[in-house]
């Protein structure tokens, strides 16, 4: 979306421009006063290119831009941790964004044993992984999702699959990790009374927008690592906890195709580029 220009007006860009947030990678080289790492260490984690910092608040993690078979990140962030053995390269990769999206959902919800929750947008990168997580906490889970993608959703936890816009009634908390921001009043009623609807997508939301003053209405964005950062995201994907799900495989040379059918094409999970 970056190198489309939707952003120009406070990301311009100058090309060449190599995309690419989330990485998982050995290191070559580390700078002067680097403690924390060594070379030949395997490590993984979340760092946006540099020209997108006036986006992400004072403090984000920053990087050349992870698409490419060498990047330069930063060491001294919350957001970048040694790979656990036991974890994937491909699945570290996948979980850097979706693992800290996930955490922050469920540090702010307090989900409890026995709650309803609907999930909309469950069939992507950061749904996978919220489903089986919510229904590990003992929720009830109600999912959008399509035909193709359903059975895949109810093996991963979801208890009933929904269409979007055939959304129930009364559950106690509702998880947009799909739909813009400012078009959410259709998943505001599936919320009952005093409960909480939580979403991280742009633009930030205002109360109003949802027509409902009786629900918590939650952003959550956490880009300073105050819910936790990538060594707590290793921490349950060692454990099993957290683990993604990838719909595709690309190699690098197949890296513009990753990027296009990102935009353009319904997804299952996350896009994994492989150099």
């Amino acid at each position: 979306m970056i190198p489309s220009g939707r952003f120009r007006d406070v990301a311009p860009l100058s090309f060449p421009h190599v995309p690419g947030n989330d990485f998982a990678g050995t290191v070559s080289e580390v700078g002067p006063g680097v403690t924390g790492y060594a070379a030949g260490d395997e490590v993984f984690g979340y760092a946006a290119p540099r020209a997108l910092r006036a986006m992400l608040g004072p403090r984000p993690s920053m990087s050349t831009g992870s698409l490419a078979e060498y990047v330069v990140v930063e060491a001294d962030t919350p957001f970048v941790t040694h790979r656990p053995a036991g974890v994937t390269a491909e699945q570290a990769a996948a979980l850097a964004t979706a693992g800290l999206s996930v955490r922050a959902l469920l540090a702010t919800a307090d989900v409890r044993p026995g709650e309803t929750v609907l999930v909309v947008g469950a069939t992507g990168g950061v749904g996978t992984t919220l489903v089986p997580v919510l229904a590990a906490a003992g929720a009830t889970v109600i999912a959008t999702a399509t035909a193709e993608d359903a059975d895949l959703i109810r093996e991963l936890g979801a208890t009933e699959i929904i269409g979007y816009g055939d959304y129930p009634v009364d559950v106690d908390a509702a998880f947009n990790v799909t739909l813009p921001s400012d078009q959410l009043t259709g998943v505001a009623k599936a919320v009952r009374p005093g409960g909480r609807l939580l979403t991280i997508t742009y633009p930030v939301p205002q109360q109003d927008w949802i027509g409902r003053d009786d629900v918590d209405l939650r952003f959550v964005l956490d880009m300073e690592g105050a819910l936790g950062g990538m060594r707590e995201v290793a921490e349950l994907a060692a454990g099993g906890s957290l683990r993604a799900t990838i719909g595709r495989r690309y190699a690098l040379d197949q890296a513009a195709q990753a990027c296009l059918d990102f935009d353009r094409r319904h997804t299952t999970g996350k896009l994994v580029v492989v150099a």
